[in-house]
């Protein structure tokens, strides 16, 4: 298992469009791969779940993968989420 906390970046946080980029990223790799804001864990490959969690700019959340590509899946999850995805 591999974890990383990030922040948002971009003002909205991960509202539909950019929760759309994420998912799609997290569905590139074969791990397991969650979101979790303070005590919420959620699927990374479901938009409703991601989009449940409500997360708005500034907040700090944490990726999680279990898996063959675990720690790829985290860091390119990490680097999408750190750029603000171009927003």
């Amino acid at each position: 298992m591999f974890v990383k906390e990030v922040a948002v970046q971009n003002h909205v946080g991960l509202h539909a469009r950019p929760a759309t980029f994420f998912i799609q990223k997290a569905n590139e790799f074969k791990s397991s791969i969650w979101v979790e804001k303070e005590e919420r864990r959620v699927n990374a490959k479901s938009l409703l779940g991601v989009l449940s969690l409500g997360i708005v700019g500034g907040t700090n959340i944490k990726v999680i993968a279990d898996g063959a590509d675990e720690q790829q899946a985290v860091e390119a999850l990490v680097k999408l989420v750190a750029s603000g995805f171009s927003e």
